[in-house]
């Protein structure tokens, strides 16, 4: 109930540390295989490469990631959080805030993606104790009911705009520190960023993106659908369901 009336939910002690410290070597492994900014000084980057390292599609690289995707516990929660019967991946994903990287501005994750329904979450599952210094992830409370802003991407303007109006909307802005183990759900729509990582150790995050069984692809609205279309959702059609080779179930 809380989740649903508020859009994300962070709980605690999900799992105990060693898990995470496992994974956390194995997702270390495969985001310095592939860096995409390795040749870029922070100085060079864009305000949405300042923000992250983002590596996507981590189950496909490890079989030690793939275990972990495909374990139940978590998507089950998923499951239970949206009010599904099953879940299935839509894809994960590392998000890496360097020492000393950027803001991560105010956005909803379901702009990029091209769904015929709301219903899918994300879990964000840091990979070490992340006090407030190192940018943890914040929500803004109940702003997944907010229609406005929803055709910005994350960008310098959808940072100084939704800031501006989720506040004075009077939209609770909840930034809180994790410890290793704690993971966070929320919803497509609700509106989160992340302060800058102002201490000297990499915020190391990973995240699985679920989507409720038999949701159908929508209709591609904006660029961005596409190429979420085509990296993950392949050979499907608006309408059809998402259930392709990408998308296996994760639960039940």
């Amino acid at each position: 109930n809380r989740f649903r009336t508020e859009g994300f939910i962070v709980l605690r002690s999900v799992f105990p540390p060693k898990i995470l410290e496992n994974l956390r070597d194995v997702v270390d492994a495969c985001v310095d295989e592939v860096n995409p900014l390795r040749s870029k000084s922070m100085q060079e980057r864009t305000t949405y490469e300042r923000a992250f390292v983002q590596v996507v599609n981590l189950w496909q690289m490890s079989d030690s990631i793939a275990a972990f995707v495909f374990g139940k516990k978590l998507a089950k929660i998923a499951a239970d959080l949206m009010g599904a019967s099953g879940t299935r991946l839509y894809h994960d994903q590392a998000l890496y805030k360097e020492a000393g990287g950027g803001m991560t501005p105010w956005h909803a994750d379901q702009y990029y993606w091209p769904l015929g329904s709301d219903n899918a979450c994300t879990a964000w599952i840091p990979l070490q104790d992340t006090p407030l210094e190192m940018g943890p992830l914040s929500f803004s409370r109940g702003s997944h009911g907010y229609l406005g802003g929803r055709e910005l991407a994350i960008s310098d303007r959808s940072e100084r705009e939704l800031g501006n109006e989720l506040s004075q909307r009077g939209y609770e802005h909840i930034e809180v520190p994790f410890t290793l183990g704690d993971v966070s759900f929320h919803s497509g729509w609700t509106y989160h960023r992340a302060s800058a990582n102002l201490s000297s150790q990499n915020r190391r995050a990973y995240t699985i993106i679920y989507l409720e069984d038999g949701i159908e692809l929508g209709e591609s609205l904006r660029p961005e659908h596409d190429a979420d279309r085509e990296a993950f959702i392949p050979a499907r059609r608006p309408g059809q369901k998402v259930d392709t080779d990408m998308n296996p179930p994760l639960y039940p």
